[in-house]
């Protein structure tokens, strides 16, 4: 099998009530709105994240985003009033949890230097 891109899915109760969250992870709106129930965003490294409602599936959906500058990230976030639900330190990742409006949990991860 050759992959050529990723679309990683998030299943969210209503779409409308979620968009701002995510607009706020993203720092930005969505890139695409394919449908009245779907928000796209391309990521920077290629792939995209494609939030849905799906009201059987909301808050049960996991994704994790590898960032440059964890805390930069953090202290744009907390500006917004999210703040993660746990944090941790590895010795390949720093990586911090957050929960999304309904529940799915968002992972940030930073690798440490030298490690990705």
């Amino acid at each position: 099998m050759t992959l050529t891109n990723v679309l990683a899915g998030v299943a969210v109760e209503d779409l409308a009530n979620s968009l701002v969250w995510y607009e706020y992870l993203f720092g930005r709106p969505a890139d695409a709105r394919t449908m009245a129930d779907v928000a796209e965003w391309k990521l920077p490294g290629g792939g995209w994240v494609h939030v849905m409602s799906d009201e059987d599936r909301a808050g049960a959906s996991v994704i994790m985003l590898i960032v440059d500058d964890i805390a930069e990230e953090l202290a744009r976030l907390e500006m917004h009033g999210i703040k993660p639900v746990a944090k941790a330190i590895g010795d390949f990742f720093k990586t911090a949890k957050l929960r999304d409006p309904d529940g799915n949990l968002i992972i940030l991860s930073q690798p440490q230097q030298g490690t990705y």
